[in-house]
C-alpha cells in the first residue's frame, strides 16, 4: 500500500483528533439531555453507563459457574423427552432434553446480568431470580427470548415459590428483607396504550419497565405508583421480614406460602393478601430451605444450624427434630407424598430420611456443597458449587426400597448428635459411589492477572488449568495446563506501561471485562505492536475504541441495512471517512446499496462468532440486559446502548482524555561534549518510543544544524514561546529496507536514565515506571555511543 493510502489514514486520525476540543460540547449537550428525565434541578452530570463484555468459553452448551438451581418440566406426551432448566452462577439458564442416558442442551437463556439463584416452573412460563435484583419470564419451549423483566427488588432476589395447581401464583424473597406474590398472568397483560411505544421493546427483549418510563400513564385518576413498579402493575407484598429471605415454599393451591431467612423464624402468609398468619420459631441460625406439602398442613425447614424440622402448622409448632447433617442444610426435596425428605448442603453430603421412624441413609457424598435438588421419576438431580449436574437413583416412588440396602441410621433430634458420631468414627457408608448420569460444565475462572501488555490476561480455572487470554479477540491464545499460576505469572512479565484502560472479575467464572469513559480511551499502542503489516511506524491504535469497534461490529452492519442509505445522511451512521480503517483487515459490507461505506475491524480486534462475547450495559428504560453480540438486531439505540459507545463507534469520536503526555528534561551526559538546541522542559505521548528522542537528539545537534533553524522546526513540533516544548513525530529518514531509522543515525547517540542506558523500543512512561521511579518530571540525559 503506497504513502498516500496511509496519508488519506492519517489525515483521518488528524481530523478526529481536532473533533476533541468541540468533543466537550457535544458530551454537554448529551448529559443534559439524558437527565431531561430528572425531576431535581440539579445539572451536575450524572456518572456515564458501563459497558462490559463478557468472554464465552469456546463451548458454550455448557456452565462455567455453580448450579444454584433445577426444575424439571415433565413433557406433556407419553412418548415425549422430559426438559432439566438448571440455572447458574455464570448468570446463564439453560434447557436440556433428558433421555434414559443422554442430555442434549437445547437452549440457553441469557438475559441476567450476575448469578441466576432460583427458577420456577409457573404454568406455561419459566420464573427465574438473580443477584440482578430482577425477576424474568421465559416461554420454557422458545427459543429462549425473555418475555418480560419484572423489577420490584431492592437487593439480590434469592429464592421464588410456585403454586402447582395455581399456576400463575409465583412468589420471591431476597436479601431486601421483602416478599412479593407476583400474578404472572397479570404481569404480561399488554402494556397501557398511554405509554410511549418506542419504550415498550427493551434490546434484549425484556419488556418489564420500571415506572419511572411510564410518564403520564392515568394520570388523571389521581392513581400512585411506586418508581420501580413494572409496567405499572404491583405485586402484593408480604411486609413482617426484617432481615433477608433465603427461602420460600408454596402450597399447590396457592392459599399458604412460608418463608424463612436469617432472623432464624419461619413466617407463614395468606399469598392472596399479604396478611401474616404466625410465626415459628425453633431454629437456632439461619432458614436456608423450606418445602410445603401439598395440602400445605406440613412444613420441613433446613438450616444453618444443620437441622431438618418437622412443622405441623395447624397445631403450630415443631413435631420432628432431625439431626442428620453435620453442616448447614441447604437443599431439600420430598417425594410426592411427603413421607420421605432428601436433603443436601454444605457438608458435601446427600441423606434419604423417613420422617416417621427417623430413619436416615447416607446416598452419595460429592466433592462440592449441594444447593438444589429435584426430582425425575425415580431419579434426583443434584446442583452443586461446581458447574456439572449429577443424577443419581432416587427411587421417589419407594423410597423405601432404598432402606433395603442396609446401612442406615436413626437420626438424632440435637444438632450434635451427628456430628459428634461423625467425629466418633461412626459415619455411614454411602449407597451410591458413583452417580448414574453426569451433565458435564466447565471449569470456572477464579484467579486472574492483567499483564503489563493491557491486552494479555492469564487465568487459572478450578480445574487448576493456567490460560492466556487475549482480551481484545476474546479467545485464549495458549493453555499452558497445569502449572504454576506465579510462575508462569513471573515469566510473562513484560518490562512495559501501558495505561489500566479496563477493570475486571471472575464473578461469573469467566472474564468480564468492564469499561467505562473516559478511562477507558487512556490506551494507545502503536499499529506495528499489533502486528498489522505495512502500518506506518507512528500510527497510534486506541486499545478502547478498536475494542469497542470489534464487539459492535455485527450491531452496525445489521444497524446499516436497517436504516438504509439515506441513514448516512441522517448522521445515524459514520461516512466512511469517519469509519473505514485503511489497513490490513477483515470486513463486514454494509448491505444497503451505499458505495464505499464498510465496516472495518483490525485483525488484532477481531472477536470469534462461534463463541461471542455477551454484551451487559444498562438501558435508560429497562435497567440492565445481558446479549451475545451476535444477536444484537441493530435496533439498539442510545436508550439501550451508552452513548458515548455508539459515538466511538460509529463517528470516531473519543472524549477529551487526561494524563496522556509525559514531561521530561533533557540533558547532556556529565562530561559529554554534545550539545542540542532546546532548552525548558520537552513534552511528548506516553507511548513516545526512545529512538524518537534519539532522532531528536540528533536533529537538534549544535554541530548538524544552524542557530536560526532548530527552534521552529516543524517536523519536530518545538513551541519555545511557552517555555515548555511539544516533541511530536519526526519526520522519517530514507532507510534501506528492514532498517529501523535509530540503528542508522551518524553520530550514534545513545539515552540514559538514572545511569542506565535505555532500549530504543522503551516508551516514556516505561523508562518513569521501572527506570525512573519518582513523582518529579522524568531526566534523560544523552550522549555519543562509546566506541
Amino acid at each position: 500500500m503506497g504513502a498516500p493510502f496511509y496519508g488519506q489514514r492519517l489525515a483521518n486520525v488528524a481530523v478526529t483528533e481536532a473533533r476533541q476540543s468541540a468533543s466537550g460540547k457535544l458530551e454537554a449537550a448529551m448529559h443534559r439531555v439524558a437527565s431531561a428525565g430528572n425531576t431535581s434541578n440539579s445539572t451536575r452530570p450524572r456518572k456515564e453507563k458501563r459497558l462490559t463484555y463478557v468472554l464465552n468459553d469456546a463451548d458454550d452448551t455448557k456452565h462455567c459457574g455453580g448450579i444454584n438451581c433445577l426444575a424439571i418440566l415433565n413433557s406433556a406426551t407419553p412418548n415425549g423427552c422430559d426438559n432439566l432448566f438448571t440455572g447458574s452462577r455464570d448468570g446463564t439458564l439453560k434447557r436440556w432434553a433428558l433421555s434414559d442416558n443422554d442430555a442434549t442442551c437445547s437452549a440457553t437463556f441469557e438475559s441476567h446480568v450476575d448469578w441466576v439463584n432460583d427458577a420456577v416452573l409457573a404454568g406455561n412460563n419459566l420464573v427465574s431470580c438473580s443477584s440482578d435484583t430482577t425477576l424474568k419470564i421465559w416461554n420454557p419451549l422458545s427459543d429462549a427470548v425473555c418475555s418480560r423483566t419484572l423489577r420490584q427488588h431492592s437487593d439480590y432476589v434469592t429464592c421464588l415459590a410456585a403454586a402447582e395447581k395455581n399456576s400463575n401464583i409465583v412468589a420471591s424473597g431476597g436479601l431486601g428483607a421483602e416478599v412479593f406474590i407476583w400474578d404472572i398472568d397479570a404481569a404480561l397483560l399488554p402494556l397501557a396504550k398511554t405509554v410511549d411505544p418506542k419504550e415498550e421493546e427493551l434490546p434484549n427483549g425484556n419488556l418489564g419497565l420500571p415506572l419511572s418510563s411510564l410518564r403520564g400513564m392515568n394520570t388523571g385518576n389521581n392513581m400512585s405508583f411506586h418508581n420501580n413498579q413494572s409496567r405499572g402493575y404491583s405485586p402484593i407484598v408480604a411486609k413482617g421480614h426484617k432481615e433477608s429471605v433465603y427461602a420460600l415454599a408454596m402450597n399447590d393451591s396457592g392459599t399458604l406460602l412460608v418463608s424463612g431467612g436469617t432472623e432464624k423464624v419461619i413466617r407463614v402468609w395468606d399469598p392472596r393478601t399479604g396478611s401474616k398468619n404466625l410465626k415459628l420459631r425453633g431454629h437456632a441460625d439461619n432458614i436456608r430451605a423450606l418445602l410445603l406439602d401439598s395440602t400445605g398442613r406440613f412444613c420441613l425447614s433446613g438450616s444453618s444450624d444443620s437441622m431438618i424440622r418437622l412443622w405441623d402448622l395447624g397445631q403450630q409448632r415443631c413435631v420432628h427434630s432431625y439431626a442428620v447433617h453435620t453442616d448447614s442444610v441447604w437443599a431439600l426435596a420430598s417425594n410426592s407424598t411427603f413421607t420421605h425428605v432428601y436433603s443436601g448442603g454444605r457438608d458435601l453430603s446427600l441423606y434419604l430420611t423417613d420422617l416417621s421412624t427417623r430413619e436416615s441413609l447416607l446416598l452419595y457424598t460429592k466433592e462440592h456443597p449441594i444447593l438444589q435438588m429435584a426430582l425425575q421419576d425415580d431419579s434426583i438431580w443434584v446442583a452443586t458449587t461446581d458447574s456439572s449436574v449429577h443424577r443419581l437413583p432416587a427411587e421417589g416412588c419407594n423410597p423405601q426400597k432404598v432402606f433395603e440396602r442396609g446401612g442406615s441410621f436413626l437420626a438424632g433430634n440435637l444438632s450434635f448428635t451427628r456430628a459428634r458420631a461423625s467425629l466418633e468414627g461412626s459415619a455411614p457408608v454411602p449407597v451410591y459411589k458413583e452417580p448414574s448420569f453426569t451433565i458435564p460444565g466447565i471449569p470456572g475462572i477464579v484467579q486472574y492477572e492483567i499483564l503489563n501488555n493491557r491486552r494479555h490476561v492469564l487465568t487459572k480455572d478450578t480445574s487448576g488449568s493456567v490460560k492466556l487470554w487475549e482480551i481484545t479477540r476474546g479467545v485464549v491464545i495458549e493453555d499452558y495446563g497445569k502449572v504454576s499460576f506465579d510462575e508462569k505469572k513471573e515469566e510473562l512479565f513484560e518490562m512495559v506501561s501501558i495505561p489500566a484502560w479496563f477493570a475486571m472479575d471472575t464473578r461469573l467464572g469467566s472474564l468480564s471485562i468492564h469499561m467505562d469513559t473516559p478511562q477507558c480511551f487512556s490506551a494507545e499502542m502503536y499499529a506495528v505492536d499489533l502486528n498489522i503489516t505495512g502500518a506506518p511506524e507512528d500510527l497510534k491504535i486506541n486499545l478502547a475504541q478498536e475494542t469497542l469497534r470489534g464487539l459492535l461490529v455485527h450491531w452496525a452492519a445489521k444497524r446499516r441495512q436497517r436504516s438504509g442509505s439515506q441513514a448516512s445522511s441522517n448522521g445515524n451512521v459514520a461516512s466512511s471517512n469517519d469509519v473505514t480503517r485503511n489497513l490490513p483487515h477483515s470486513k463486514i459490507e454494509m448491505d444497503d446499496g451505499a458505495e464505499n461505506n464498510t465496516f472495518v475491524v483490525l485483525p488484532s480486534f477481531e472477536f470469534a462468532t462461534d463463541s461471542p462475547p455477551s454484551i451487559v450495559t444498562e438501558g435508560s428504560h429497562g435497567g440492565p440486559w445481558r446479549k451475545k453480540i451476535t444477536d444484537l438486531d441493530g435496533t439498539e439505540d442510545e436508550k439501550d446502548l451508552p452513548w458515548w459507545c455508539m459515538d466511538c463507534v460509529l463517528n470516531g469520536r473519543l472524549p477529551p482524555r487526561e494524563n496522556t503526555k509525559c514531561s521530561f528534561h533533557l540533558q547532556a551526559c556529565e562530561g559529554s561534549s554534545v550539545q542540542i538546541l532546546t532548552q525548558g522542559k520537552l513534552s511528548a505521548p506516553r507511548i513516545l518510543r526512545i529512538n524518537k528522542v534519539i532522532n531528536y537528539v540528533i536533529e537538534k545537534m549544535v554541530l548538524d544544524k544552524p542557530l536560526d533553524g532548530g527552534s521552529s522546526d516543524g517536523a519536530s513540533g518545538l513551541g519555545s514561546s511557552t517555555g515548555q516544548s511539544q516533541l511530536s513525530t519526526l519526520g522519517d529518514v530514507s532507510l534501506r529496507p528492514g532498517m529501523k531509522p535509530w540503528q542508522k543515525m551518524k553520530p550514534s547517540i545513545e539515552i540514559l536514565c538514572n545511569n542506565q542506558v535505555l532500549s530504543p523500543e522503551m516508551s516514556l512512561a516505561t523508562v518513569r515506571t521501572y527506570i525512573w521511579k519518582k513523582p518529579e518530571d522524568l531526566v534523560l540525559n544523552y550522549r555519543l555511543v562509546p566506541k
